[in-house]
């Protein structure tokens, strides 16, 4: 039984979590893009256009925010329509949101905070997810929940890069995807570090160009970021 399938209270911290890569050397999550987009639609027309856009840019990964009411349409959309972007449901703030996510097609998920019950409740899921941290406590109770990476939220409000490079050496076990205020600027200081796999960034899918239909731009955005890794 992998970690996904167990309740938090059935692993152990020794587990791995199910974004690393497996046994066939097929990348996880963290390790299969520099930067995550980070994508709010509020409008479904927008869903199938922006992750072509992001997968012709060179980043087949998208994190779509449960933040407006079409959220999961957009993401059954992206499901159904786009099979080379893994599409993954953000802002999972219940256990009844994560199972909305994997039923509309999600892959993977992500929440910005880790309660025991949010962790069973996406756990039941059977789907790979980063639990949100902010504090050693916070990484630490996941790490005892069996999950060794996680979603590093608000990152510049928490204490950035300086924060996570001061914990590497006393949590070593824990790897991250910071995300929250991180620029094309700042990206760089958060991935040359030894337990950041990769970024969460809004800056690649900027709401003008998304009301705009100007997808070459996000394809632009996108190619710059990728650049990154």
């Amino acid at each position: 039984m992998s970690p996904s399938e167990q309740s938090p209270s059935e692993q152990s911290p020794s587990q791995s979590s199910p974004f690393q890569s497996s046994p066939s050397g097929a990348p996880g999550l963290l390790d299969r893009v520099p930067v995550v987009p980070v994508v709010v639609v509020d409008d479904l027309a927008q869903a199938v256009p922006v992750a072509r856009a992001l997968v012709a840019g060179g980043l087949p990964v998208i994190e779509l925010t449960l933040r407006t009411p079409v959220a999961l349409d957009a993401i059954r959309a992206i499901a159904d329509e786009v099979p080379e972007i893994l599409v993954g449901a953000g802002t999972i703030l219940t256990p009844g949101q994560a199972k909305e996510a994997r039923d509309a097609g999600a892959q993977f998920l992500v929440s910005p905070g880790a309660t025991p019950a949010l962790l069973a409740g996406m756990a039941e899921t059977g789907l790979p997810f980063l639990p949100g941290t902010a504090t050693v406590s916070e990484v630490l109770a996941v790490l005892e929940a069996g999950w060794t990476e996680m979603k590093f939220f608000p990152a510049e409000a928490s204490g950035g890069a300086a924060y996570l490079s001061s914990i590497a050496s006393p949590v070593p076990a824990a790897r991250f995807c910071p995300t929250g205020g991180i620029t094309p600027a700042s990206a760089a200081s958060y991935l040359s570090l030894p337990n950041v796999g990769c970024v969460g960034g809004s800056w690649l899918t900027p709401k003008d160009a998304l009301a705009a239909g100007d997808w070459a731009r996000v394809e632009r955005l996108a190619s710059e970021a990728a650049a990154l890794g």
